[in-house]
């Protein structure tokens, strides 16, 4: 599969995190935000949780709303046909090893730091959630736009 600019894009990926409530969903925002016409993508947590309203908060500042995301975890999947599932926590990536262990899927880690660890102020929470929105779409446009041979 092409993306719009040539990249060699999977036909699905399965973005997974603790709880399925900041960062696999921001991902798979981000995801769907630059190749959704292209891949089909999903996103678990280890288990399911709360969207988190920080992380609605700053994708809504970059005009990509994740406010109707429904949180859900590996065993609430109803298809496993992925060709790439990227973990972003260490909890999802040993859930994700255990799911495929007889399926032919890739599985990446992509060590993302978790914004609810951080304390403060309203603004410098924010500011860590930003980060890793920002350190996801980074991480995304230069993994499939770089490693698998694109020309962005």
């Amino acid at each position: 599969m092409r993306g719009p600019n040539g990249e060699e894009l999977p036909g699905a990926v399965l973005f997974a995190c603790t709880l399925n409530a900041v960062r696999s969903p921001m991902a798979a925002a981000l995801m769907r935000h630059l190749y959704g016409r292209f891949v089909y993508i999903d996103s678990v947590g280890a288990r399911a949780g709360e969207l988190d309203p920080f992380a609605m908060e700053v994708m809504d500042e970059i005009g990509i709303a994740i406010g109707k995301h429904r949180p859900k975890s590996f065993e609430d999947l109803e298809d496993t046909s992925f060709d790439l599932i990227v973990t972003l926590s260490p909890e999802a990536h040993h859930k994700a090893m255990e799911l495929t262990r007889a399926m032919a899927v890739d599985v990446e880690y992509w060590p993302t730091f978790d914004p609810t660890a951080v304390e403060g102020s309203r603004s410098q929470r924010l500011d860590a959630y930003r980060a890793v929105r920002d350190a996801l779409m980074e991480h995304i446009e230069r993994h499939f736009a770089v490693s698998r041979g694109g020309d962005a």
